[in-house]
C-alpha cells in the first residue's frame, strides 16, 4: 500500500522549506512552493490567503505537534518538574534541523503588522508544553505559567540561534539558567503566601486575581479568559 498524497497545505511547506533559507517567507518563497509542489496556484492561494506568510504559521503548529510526539515518548517520571520544563523547551528547539529557517521566522514575526500573531505562536507553545506536562491551573496562574515560559522559551531561541557550540550545549545551559531563575521567583512568592503582614496586605489584590479563571472553565467563550461574577 502506498503512502496517501499528503494535503496541499504539506506539499507546500515541504516544497518551501528548499527555498526559505534564502529568500526567506516571502512571496518569491510562496511562488516557487506552488511551482515545485505542482499544487493548482488556485488552491495553493485559497488554502494559503497570506502566501508563505501561512506556510510559516503552518511551520511552527508542525513543531509543536512533532514536539509533542515526542514528548509522549519520554519517561519523565524520574525528573524534577522543572527538568520535564527544560527537556520539552529543548525538544521544541531541536525539532527544527534548520537554524535559518527559524531565523527567517523570528524575522517575519518580528514585524509589526505579524507580532501578534508571533506572540500567539509562542503561547501556544507553551500552552502546549504546560498541558502535555499535566498542568492543572484554573485560575491566574494558567496565565502567568504560560507567560513565563514565554519568557523563557523566547530568549532561549534567540540564543539558540546564535549558539555554536557543540551539541548546543551553551544553550541548553542558558535555558537551565533561565528555569532556574524562574524557579527562586516562585520561592519568593511562597514566602509573600506564608508571610502575615504580607498576605494581609494582599488580600485585597488576590482576592481580585482570584477571580479570574482559565479559559478551559469557559470551553464555548471567545475571550482568552473570564470572570467567575458577571459585571457590570
Amino acid at each position: 500500500m502506498t503512502d496517501p498524497q499528503p494535503e496541499p497545505k504539506t506539499q507546500l511547506l515541504n516544497a518551501a522549506l528548499d527555498h526559505v533559507p534564502f529568500d526567506g517567507w516571502s512571496e518569491a518563497t510562496f511562488a516557487a512552493a506552488v511551482k515545485d509542489s505542482g499544487v493548482d496556484p488556485t488552491v495553493a492561494r485559497a488554502i494559503c490567503p497570506r502566501g508563505a506568510v501561512d506556510l510559516a504559521v503552518a511551520y511552527h503548529h508542525r513543531g509543536d505537534a512533532v514536539m509533542l510526539a515526542q514528548l509522549k515518548e519520554e519517561d519523565l517520571d524520574a525528573l524534577r518538574f522543572r527538568d520535564r520544563i527544560a527537556r520539552a523547551v529543548r525538544l521544541r528547539l531541536e525539532v527544527a534541523t534548520d537554524k535559518e529557517v527559524v531565523r527567517r521566522g523570528t524575522t517575519l514575526f518580528a514585524l509589526p503588522h505579524h507580532a501578534p500573531e508571533g506572540a500567539k505562536l509562542v503561547w501556544g507553545t507553551c500552552d502546549a508544553i504546560w498541558t502535555a506536562l499535566g498542568d492543572t491551573s484554573e485560575d491566574v496562574n494558567w496565565y502567568t505559567k504560560r507567560a513565563t515560559l514565554s519568557g523563557v522559551y523566547s530568549s532561549t531561541l534567540l540564543f539558540w540561534l546564535g549558539d555554536t557550540s557543540e551539541g548546543n550545549q551553551a544553550t541548553w545551559d542558558f535555558l537551565d539558567r533561565r528555569i532556574d531563575n524562574v524557579m527562586q521567583i516562585e520561592k519568593v512568592k511562597a514566602q509573600v503566601r506564608q508571610s502575615p503582614t504580607l498576605s494581609k496586605l494582599l488580600a485585597g489584590p488576590n482576592w481580585v486575581l482570584g477571580q479570574i479563571k482559565a479559559p478551559t472553565r469557559f470551553p464555548k467563550g471567545n475571550l482568552p479568559g473570564s470572570w467567575t461574577a458577571p459585571r457590570d
